[in-house]
């Protein structure tokens, strides 16, 4: 498990460095299957674990996992999507960015997790970040610091946050580079501390006390608000902050609205609702590579992070502020009631309603959201069912997750999971399973069972090797 210092190094910096004690053998053995798959089939990408089985091994080893419920909690989630980078001698490496399915939130509910199977140095292309840069949703931001390039020993496991900068870097050296990369999800929203704490407080003195503090506080149980005040700025300026300065400064002045709580609420749901329509507003200092239309959204983001950090008092507000007549209001409510978690609950019924939006940006974050603002009830459950069969992929995927988070509450879900495990979309089915394993009934296990019975890999066939 990580301490109160390998935590708070976490949060700021957004990544652990951890050396599983398996030994140097297994890691070559890892490496040598590797090379033979490359070789004869090509990368399995998903599949890396089922036709590399003891990749496994990494993740179960007591340093990883420790590291990892430290960061996400108890009953932490593999996500079905896992993919084996590789690195040729003499290539070129990328550019600095975030991966995809990211969704530009500093709450801790996704990492990245980067096993090495060999030694990684300078010369050979190691992955590269940006310490701190996950906060950030900007280029220009999130690259405002040096790169750290990230030479490893055989068998190093990087855990990052899923929102930070990075890029793999150029091979100059003659040697193959191999990086197999996982996802893992948060299913349980923070009561207590999840690591090995002493209890400690939040240390102050670093230049970004306000938000760092916040997220210390949500990860230790709290609501975010990290204590007394500290700016002595009015409510109007840090709000006219929030809305026209770049990043960093917009984020300090969120959370500093956060850290005072219910008393900023009224301003920044008048913020959140104001027109910003496509042209950036007056004495905006400019965003640089944000493009002119996402403009608005980044403002209401970052509106969204300061009422996530007040709570419960702002959840009657959001929760009408979801049935606004611009979709983008509608939009920035429903994925905040999601951020707030279980002390949103109140907002569900505005949540489920959300899921009939005629957006369909606004029913994937309704999705998602009631996953977590209701995964301590059933209330969500014949809604998320619906979802089910909604055409848009990502609603889907979204609702198949919220039923797993809600877990032993969804059994009426069943059926239904039963019927998506042909789903066209592999994350679906891979949810689905995940979702009738956290349900646990019989009717879920023998589904479960019966399907993983017709699906099974074996990993010693090859072409070669058929029988």
């Amino acid at each position: 498990m990580l301490d109160d210092a390998g935590m708070q190094r976490f949060i700021r910096d957004g990544y652990a460095l951890v050396e599983p004690g398996l030994d140097s053998g297994f890691h070559r053995a890892v490496f040598d299957s590797i090379e033979n798959v490359f070789e004869t089939e090509g990368n399995p990408g998903n599949n890396l674990m089922a036709r590399i089985p003891a990749i496994k091994k990494v993740w179960d080893d007591p340093a990883a996992h420790g590291a990892l419920e430290s960061i996400l909690g108890q009953n932490y989630y593999m996500h079905p999507h896992r993919h084996c980078h590789y690195r040729p001698p003499r290539s070129e490496g990328q550019t600095l960015h975030k991966d995809g399915f990211s969704r530009r939130r500093h709450r801790t509910r996704w990492v990245l997790a980067m096993y090495y199977p060999q030694d990684t140095t300078l010369e050979m292309g190691p992955t590269a970040f940006v310490p701190g840069s996950h906060y950030y949703n900007t280029a220009e931001a999130g690259a405002a610091r040096e790169e750290m390039a990230l030479p490893v020993p055989a068998g190093s496991v990087a855990i990052v946050d899923y929102d930070i900068w990075h890029r793999g870097t150029a091979n100059r050296s003659d040697r193959k580079r191999y990086m197999v990369k996982f996802l893992f999800l948060r299913m349980e929203e923070p009561r207590s501390p999840s690591w090995d704490s002493a209890g400690a407080e939040w240390e102050t003195g670093g230049e970004r006390d306000e938000m760092w503090s916040a997220m210390w506080s949500w990860h230790t149980g709290g609501n975010g608000h990290g204590g007394v005040p500290i700016s002595s700025r009015s409510i109007d300026d840090l709000v006219h902050s929030v809305v026209n300065d770049p990043e960093p400064a917009c984020l300090d002045a969120a959370y500093a609205l956060g850290r005072i709580g219910e008393g900023a609420a009224p301003a920044l749901m008048d913020a959140l609702e104001a027109d910003y329509g496509d042209a950036a507003p007056a004495g905006e200092v400019s965003y640089g590579r944000l493009a002119a239309a996402d403009r608005p959204e980044q403002i209401r983001r970052n509106i969204s992070y300061a009422l996530a950090t007040i709570g419960g008092p702002a959840v009657p507000a959001l929760a009408e502020a979801a049935a606004h007549p611009r979709w983008s209001v509608r939009d920035a409510a429903v994925e905040t009631l999601g951020d707030i978690g279980p002390d949103a609950a109140a907002g569900v019924p505005a949540l489920l309603k959300a899921l009939g939006d005629e957006s369909q940006q606004v029913r994937r974050h309704a999705s998602e959201a009631l996953g977590i603002a209701g995964q301590d009830g059933a209330e969500a459950v014949p809604g998320l069912i619906d979802s089910l069969d909604d055409p848009d992929e990502v609603i889907r995927r979204n609702a198949t997750l919220a039923l797993a988070r809600i877990g032993k509450g969804a059994e009426e879900a069943v059926p239904a999971l039963k019927g998506i495990l042909g789903d066209e979309d592999r994350y679906v089915r891979g949810k689905a399973l995940e979702a009738l394993r956290r349900i646990g009934s019989d009717e879920a296990r023998d589904a479960l069972i019966e399907d993983l019975l017709t699906s099974r890999w074996c990993e010693i066939t090859t072409k070669d090797d058929l029988y």
